[in-house]
């Protein structure tokens, strides 16, 4: 979850800097968002994800969750920074971040901290040594 908190605060700079009409600032801010956010959804759907999954719970709930991921992939891939739309399409997909990952963080994740059990830490904790979290990444100075 403490990923989450990071890239919802990222998602705030993008929207800072869109606010400001910064949009080179804008672009640099929502390149790091992505990639963390890339990373951030591997090691998710190869930790947490795929125990609930092996223990068989959740299935539907964890089906439209990694739906909402390839849409993230998918809106992100259209975007086009000289595009009309472009401010309100990469808010759309803030927002719709923020809703993902409120739905996350109040469902799927505090029931997996009752329900993994060893073999489902296991996993999570496998997934984690093979992709650290970006949080552990040096600090860049960014504007």
């Amino acid at each position: 979850m403490d990923e989450h908190s990071a890239l919802i605060d990222e998602a705030h700079q993008v929207r800072q800097a869109l606010s400001d009409g910064d949009q080179t600032l804008a672009m640099s801010r929502l390149g790091r968002l992505v990639v963390h956010l890339g990373r951030h959804v591997r090691r998710e759907e190869a930790g947490v994800f795929t125990a609930l999954r092996d223990k068989g719970e959740f299935l539907d709930e964890l089906a439209e969750l990694e739906a909402e991921h390839r849409q993230f992939d998918d809106v992100i891939s259209a975007l086009h920074a000289t595009a009309p739309d472009f401010v309100e399409a990469v808010t759309q997909l803030l927002d719709d971040l923020g809703e993902h990952v409120e739905r996350e963080d109040l469902g799927i994740f505090p029931v997996s901290v009752v329900t993994l059990g060893a073999a489902g830490w296991a996993v999570v904790d496998r997934a984690r040594a093979e992709s650290p979290s970006f949080l552990l990444d040096p600090v860049a100075i960014t504007p």
